[in-house]
């Protein structure tokens, strides 16, 4: 898992980041946290 820029779509891993908030490709201040595309299934009560 890693983080992906709101500006220009790539993937940055944690290891790449380092201690910045900015994206090392474009700049883009706005990071989010990736999360898994499985749906977690929950029994129903």
């Amino acid at each position: 898992m890693g983080f992906k820029c709101l500006k220009c779509g790539k993937i940055i891993k944690e290891e790449e980041l380092g201690k910045r908030t900015r994206c090392p490709y474009c700049g883009g201040k706005l990071l989010f946290k990736e999360r898994p595309k499985i749906a977690k299934k929950i029994k129903a009560i």
